[in-house]
């Protein structure tokens, strides 16, 4: 299990709330421990520096937003429920207008959500780590987000880049390289 940050320690960290802007990025964050290739969308940390990157190279302020996806039906482990998925909304100004991509880290495992509890408990109680699944990362409309986390994310999903056609064929796309995004910056 890994606790960790869910926004780049180095971004929040300055001026003279550093130091609990430090303690903020490091609510607990559930999940699986995995190694992944700095190159592969489905490493969460990777996908939001190739975001600001891609930012920083069109000379863009981008703002990104992350949590958890809380679901009643979040198996729990050792008495704490355990997020199966999370979120990251990035969000610029685009021409004078905002534009905003969103995204969704999926671990859940191939269960279903009774035996993914079930297998819960038992790792628990045997001490093992939870059986969560291989991370999968999908590009999803914003106003999925918003859908998801009950949050009014305001004009971020009118704002929306990933483009219509794309949202009716495949409305989540599982990002294999950066490749496979499609980002609102030209």
């Amino acid at each position: 299990m890994d606790k960790g940050h869910l926004v780049r320690r180095l971004d929040p960290v300055w001026g003279p709330e550093a130091s609990t802007a430090d303690q903020d990025t490091s609510t607990t964050r559930t999940q699986l421990r995995r190694r992944t290739s700095s190159t592969r969308a489905s490493n969460w940390q990777g996908l939001e520096n190739f975001l600001l990157e891609h930012a920083v190279n069109f000379h863009r302020k981008l703002t990104v937003f992350t949590g958890p996806v809380l679901e009643d039906s979040d198996p729990p482990y050792r008495g704490i429920k355990v997020p199966l998925r999370f979120w990251k909304v990035a969000a610029l100004m685009q021409d004078g207008d905002p534009a905003a991509t969103a995204y969704v880290l999926d671990q859940s495992p191939d269960l279903t959500k009774d035996a993914a509890a079930q297998a819960m408990a038992e790792a628990a109680r045997a001490g093992d780590p939870p059986p969560l699944g291989a991370f999968r990362t999908f590009q999803v409309p914003v106003l999925d987000i918003a859908d998801l986390t009950g949050l009014d994310l305001g004009p971020l999903p009118a704002a929306d880049r990933l483009p219509t056609g794309v949202r009716a064929a495949r409305p989540w796309t599982l990002l294999e390289s950066y490749n496979d995004i499609t980002m609102p910056i030209p």
